[in-house]
């Protein structure tokens, strides 16, 4: 993907979010110029996948995560 696509998706996004909190944390992800590129490549990813992942239904409900938590820790 290259940088135009991901801009567009990157815009698309924000358009379509109406969380101020999601919104504020994208805004200060791409301001502060203080982080590593790499690190802020890597935040503006998961990010983006997160909300795919939103989108297309792929969460856990409470309870679903609590039973895979109870057999990670053996419980």
């Amino acid at each position: 993907m290259n940088s135009i696509n991901i801009k567009e998706e990157i815009r698309s996004l924000i358009e379509k979010e109406n969380d101020s909190h999601v919104l504020e944390v994208v805004k200060n992800l791409l301001t502060k110029s203080k982080l590593d590129p790499i690190l802020k490549e890597k935040l503006a990813s998961r990010a983006l996948k997160a909300e795919r992942d939103i989108d297309d239904g792929n969460v856990f409900t409470r309870e679903e995560l609590e039973e895979k938590l109870d057999k990670s820790l053996g419980l």
